[in-house]
């Protein structure tokens, strides 16, 4: 399922009144829910790879990398050895990136935190919902690679996760 289907499917579940629609294939599971609770919590459309996850096959293409690093400088190259043994964590839609639930509440994960697999590392907010991005690993937060309340791109690369 593209990203153009999966929109498609959260305008028609708006258009429709429906409160909450599950949809499950071999790859991935969605859920998508209207509407917004007593406690005035946003709409979410979470979506969940049911396939291995794709991120680790992604990470040894970076490899080939400390080649041209290593003209600039043997620190350089140490530097992209390093990052290749994290695993990325990448935007599944286009949106706007949020760390935190809401405004007054704290991020979701810091620097340092120690993850689990479906975790909840973000939301990102795109046509009025708010979608949980959740871990696909278990492992410790390196680096979060985007501010606050940016705009991301599908494929953007949102956190580094050491699996180890």
């Amino acid at each position: 399922m593209d990203i153009k289907e999966i929109q498609s499917l959260i305008k028609f579940v708006a258009k429709s009144g429906a409160s909450e629609v599950k949809l499950e294939t071999d790859e991935i599971k969605i859920t998508i829910r209207t509407g917004s609770d007593k406690d005035g919590e946003p709409t979410y459309v979470q979506q969940i790879p049911m396939a291995a996850p794709a991120m680790p096959q992604q990470a040894p293409p970076a490899a080939p990398a400390p080649a041209p690093a290593a003209a600039s400088g043997e620190a350089d190259a140490k530097k992209e050895g390093d990052d290749s043994k994290y695993i990325t964590i990448k935007s599944p839609i286009i949106g706007t990136f949020y760390r935190k639930p809401s405004p007054d509440k704290p991020p979701f994960v810091e620097v340092g935190d120690s993850i689990s697999k479906g975790d909840v590392l973000c939301v990102i907010e795109a046509m009025k919902l708010f979608n949980d991005i959740e871990s696909e690993v278990s492992g410790k937060v390196v680096k979060v690679l985007v501010d606050d309340s940016s705009p991301v791109e599908f494929d953007q690369p949102l956190f580094l996760i050491d699996p180890s």
